[in-house]
């Protein structure tokens, strides 16, 4: 009952702030609709805020965000589709024209392929995490089953985000629209320690710091 009541005061700063300053904006919003430009898949992790980090506005991010920030094959024959629905919306839709797939460090995620779940209290999540051991086996081999874990962590970290955007690729209405020119994906790791965030260069097959953009 207090962290409720800790959040609605909360939703009251909101109003007599943010949207009192943001009025017309957010009006308009709700009026007309949305229109982002960007799909944002991100981890659900408390500590990671994608209009936070990127410092935008309500209405340029269409976000999805779940445990690993992880994305499952293209597969409509399955029940549930909760990220793929997001993707099928952003994309159909909403008509982005980025969509951007954002890792980041310390993932508790990815700490669980290493030191694996409870089956009975994590039922679901032990098959989620499936869509990363792509990525921590490839670490593995990359580093070596001898390499520390603090540096096995930070690759899979990263290699996870590639492999989520392969996976990506395997929606048709995805693939058609990178081929056409008409959709940019992009793989971030957000470093929670210092608020850097590195890109993956597709060509170099690393990832960089936005330093090297300016």
């Amino acid at each position: 009952m207090i962290r409720t009541s800790k959040l609605l005061k909360g939703n009251e700063l909101f109003k007599n702030s943010y949207f009192k300053k943001n009025e017309l904006k957010l009006i308009e919003l709700a009026k007309h609709g949305q229109q982002p430009k960007a799909l944002f898949i991100g981890c659900a992790d408390s500590r990671v805020v994608p209009n936070l980090i990127t410092q935008t506005i309500p209405g340029d991010l269409f976000v999805i965000r779940n445990v690993g920030n992880f994305v499952a094959p293209f597969k409509p024959d399955e029940d549930y589709h909760s990220t793929a629905s997001g993707i099928e919306y952003a994309v159909s839709a909403l008509n982005v024209s980025e969509i951007i797939i954002c890792g980041h460090t310390q993932c508790g995620a990815i700490q669980a392929l290493y030191d694996g779940v409870d089956t009975y209290a994590f039922v679901h999540t032990k098959k989620w995490l499936s869509l990363g051991e792509k990525a921590k086996n490839l670490a593995v081999e990359t580093l070596g089953s001898d390499a520390s874990k603090e540096n096995l962590l930070r690759l899979t970290e990263k290699l996870s985000v590639v492999s989520q955007i392969e996976n990506l690729l395997t929606y048709p209405y995805v693939k058609e629209g990178v081929e056409a020119g008409r959709i940019q994906l992009h793989g971030w790791i957000y470093n929670i320690s210092t608020g850097d965030i590195e890109y993956y260069d597709p060509d170099e097959k690393i990832f960089c710091s936005l330093d090297t953009l300016v």
